[in-house]
């Protein structure tokens, strides 16, 4: 399991896997939160270039992440979404509640 995170100037980029579920939320959720308790962060960029899959538990996982971020009053985006992902975030209503570029 490979996961990808960088940072620069107040922005946290999480590369989302290419397959996110159950097991790999889990993780990605306790890694996610580590670097969000200790790094101050002003926008939140989900980055899904790589993910070909994604099931309920990484859609809550990313709803759970936006929640914390914009509650410290930062904001939240996703890049990078293929046609499944873009199906996935509408169908989901992710769409409603964080930026897609």
């Amino acid at each position: 399991m490979e996961y990808r995170f960088e940072r620069e100037y107040g922005c946290l980029i999480l590369k989302m896997p290419e397959e996110l579920d159950h097991h790999q939320a889990e993780f990605f959720k306790k890694e996610a939160d580590g670097l969000l308790q200790n790094y101050p962060v002003r926008s939140l960029v989900f980055d899904f270039m790589d993910t070909r899959f994604m099931d309920s538990s990484g859609i809550g996982m990313i709803i759970g992440r936006c929640k914390n971020v914009r509650f410290s009053g930062g904001y939240v985006k996703a890049v990078n979404l293929n046609g499944q992902m873009e199906r996935i975030f509408q169908l989901s209503g992710l769409k409603k509640i964080i930026d897609v570029e």
